[in-house]
């Protein structure tokens, strides 16, 4: 039938190939396992499927870093897949089942929609999450070459984790390159960003590019008769912290600019090293500046509601228990039970963090509420 519909394309000169592109499914190989609990195998059939379909969904997007790493508590993710990934499954079968003595292991092909797939995997992006990438033009030995791991990058990275922010270093990856961000940076394209925002679940991301220049060269004559002794080199660092906006679901630009930074030494390599030490101790305050700025803007009110809270002592405890959890920036009480949590992130991964703090159960959960009942 798709031949068909080509060929008749084709016959009547319809420019009608890219959209039925845009919009094809893509069929996947996956398998995934689920524990046995109390028996049920049905049960741990269902759950291994459901697995299977996320894991089928993260493949057709092409991620890196996968959402069973952010949140551990599958009855969770479960539920975002039947919320947010509704429909992208468009079709599956089960090629093979193996019932172990402890768990189920199923095989599936599953057909995912791509564009749904992409939607879905980004609701479990992390704000907090920072991904880095800004390659550096270096003088080499051979002449001058792009470096995508750098001092310039690398100290960026460790001052931003000292924040405790999670960051994605892209470089290693090798899901992108150099001339793809001078591409990005010189046309205003976003569409390198917005791949990037999918592969490493991350809502906000820094791109940059660094050159360089040699202001003067040793044993330049500067006047006065006087010879330079050193290398100077002048490195310029050209930037954007582009984030995704939660109320909105579009990108913007947080902040883009234009940074030097000099270094003097005896040959051009380690001048320019020097320079580059020099523009990340400058850059870096500035930078944590900017995403603490947007984690604040993006901070919510979630209603989390605790049955089984029966006492003042348990109050004062759940609500130590409430403000102890990461990124959560203001607990306030309500009544026996109810609480206004400030919290950036996605409520499943609040939801997450108090399942993991105690005896909870959840019971429901949605972006601005959660319910949960507490067994001491």
């Amino acid at each position: 039938m798709k031949k068909i519909f080509f060929l008749l394309c084709l016959a009547l000169g319809l420019g009608c190939g890219s959209s039925a592109a845009v919009s094809a499914e893509k069929c996947v190989n996956t398998e995934a396992e689920a524990a046995i609990v109390n028996n049920d195998i049905p049960s741990a059939k269902l759950e291994a499927i459901a697995r299977a379909k996320w894991s089928a969904i993260e493949q057709v997007v092409g991620t890196e870093i996968k959402a069973q790493s952010f949140v551990q508590n599958f009855t969770l993710v479960e539920d975002v897949i039947k919320t947010k990934a509704g429909g992208v499954v468009k079709s599956f079968k089960v090629i093979n089942q193996e019932n172990r003595p402890e768990s189920v292991n199923v095989k599936i092909n599953a057909c995912v929609e791509p564009t749904g797939a992409k939607e879905a995997v980004s609701q479990l992006a992390l704000n907090n999450s920072v991904a880095v990438f800004i390659p550096a033009r270096k003088p080499g030995r051979s002449g001058d070459e792009f470096e995508e791991t750098n001092i310039l990058s690398e100290t960026l990275i460790g001052k931003i984790t000292e924040q405790n922010y999670t960051v994605v270093d892209v470089a290693p990856t090798g899901t992108i390159d150099a001339k793809e961000i001078e591409n990005s940076m010189k046309s205003g394209s976003t569409l390198t960003v917005r791949s990037m925002m999918y592969k490493f679940l991350s809502n906000l991301i820094i791109i940059g590019k660094v050159d360089y220049t040699i202001s003067t060269k040793k044993g330049e004559d500067i006047g006065y008769g006087i010879s330079m002794p050193f290398n100077n080199v002048t490195v310029r660092l050209t930037y954007r912290i582009i984030a995704k906006n939660n109320k909105t679901g579009n990108m913007e630009i947080l902040t883009a600019g234009t940074e030097q930074a000099k270094g003097l030494a005896n040959n051009v390599e380690d001048a320019t090293a020097e320079a580059m030490k020099e523009l990340a101790q400058n850059l870096a305050p500035a930078i944590l500046d900017k995403i603490a700025s947007y984690i604040k803007g993006n901070t919510k009110k979630v209603a989390v509601k605790i049955s089984g809270v029966n006492d003042v002592d348990t109050v004062l405890e759940i609500k130590g228990l409430l403000q102890s959890i990461v990124w959560v920036s203001e607990v306030e009480e309500k009544q026996m039970g109810d609480f206004i949590v400030s919290y950036p992130e996605n409520t499943l991964y609040l939801a997450n963090s108090i399942k993991q703090k105690g005896n909870f159960k959840v019971v429901n959960f949605s972006p601005y509420s959660l319910t949960l009942d507490y067994q001491k």
